[in-house]
């Protein structure tokens, strides 16, 4: 190893370029890999599809009439809802080994500074997504329901297919998951120097209509699950904006500490 590499570890990140087909050979290696967790965690999974569907039903089945069950329309259903479920939790769950190896790909040509965020945001990231899916279950879900059932006439007998249904509660489980990874994107753009704090913090009232907007648009067409939606999303923008001030004083404090030359 040069002297100048030892005394600039980030010297070797520029010296070290792999041809193009390398870096194509290296990405599918890791797609692969991906998919053939994803392969191995589907099989155990769909082996308890069953006991997993009735505890991903559990906040419909506790607002539903006694007796009352849910129904497959389609002839295929039967098959295809425990099959999509399956795959489904099997993504979710390999969501850390699936950025284990997007951050393997990208980990090469990022510096010693870079990398030292890179670890606690990948973290962040998957415990941020869980938490918001965790939060659709435990808390959006049971409302949401009792909302609707409540409000159902009494003509009408309340028979939920079980397809729509879980459609219906991905569709919910990404929308929270990702709407939790807001304070990790405006880290990102703070970080990066794409925007600051003072000026995201000036687009407040864009973001906040925009929360809105999106949770009109994820979400059921009611008021409840649009603002269990929209107001988290909001709060965690501002916790965001929080985390990118902190980001930049450290950043001001250390460019103090350097020796000028």
């Amino acid at each position: 190893m040069s002297e100048d590499k030892k005394i600039n570890p980030d010297a070797a990140v520029d010296d070290h370029e792999q041809p193009f087909l390398d870096h194509l050979i290296e990405l599918r290696t890791r797609i692969l890999r991906s998919f053939a967790l994803v392969a191995l965690l589907f099989i155990p999974i769909y082996y308890y599809s069953t006991p997993l569907f009735e505890w991903i039903a559990a906040p419909l089945i506790a607002v539903l009439p006694e007796g009352t069950k849910m129904v497959a329309i389609q002839v295929a259903s039967p098959f295809i809802v425990p099959f999509k479920l399956s795959a489904y939790c099997a993504l979710f769950i390999g969501i850390p080994f699936l950025l284990h190896q997007l951050w393997g790909f990208i980990a090469p040509g990022l510096y010693r500074h870079e990398k030292k965020f890179a670890y606690p945001l990948l973290f962040s990231s998957v415990v941020l997504f869980y938490c918001g899916i965790s939060f659709a279950y435990y808390l959006v879900f049971p409302l949401v329901f009792e909302f609707f059932f409540n409000i159902a006439p009494n003509v009408a007998e309340v028979m939920p297919d079980i397809t729509y249904y879980l459609d219906f509660i991905m569709k919910m489980f990404l929308a929270f998951g990702l709407a939790f990874e807001i304070p990790v994107a405006t880290f990102l753009l703070a970080w990066t120097g794409i925007s600051t704090a003072d000026k995201m913090a000036r687009k407040r009232p864009y973001v906040i209509i925009g929360c809105f907007i999106v949770g009109m648009l994820m979400t059921p067409p009611d008021v409840v699950s649009q603002l269990l939606l929209a107001i988290p999303s909001w709060l965690l923008f501002e916790f965001g904006v929080i985390m990118a001030r902190f980001v930049e004083k450290k950043d001001a404090e250390e460019k103090s500490d350097e020796p000028s030359l």
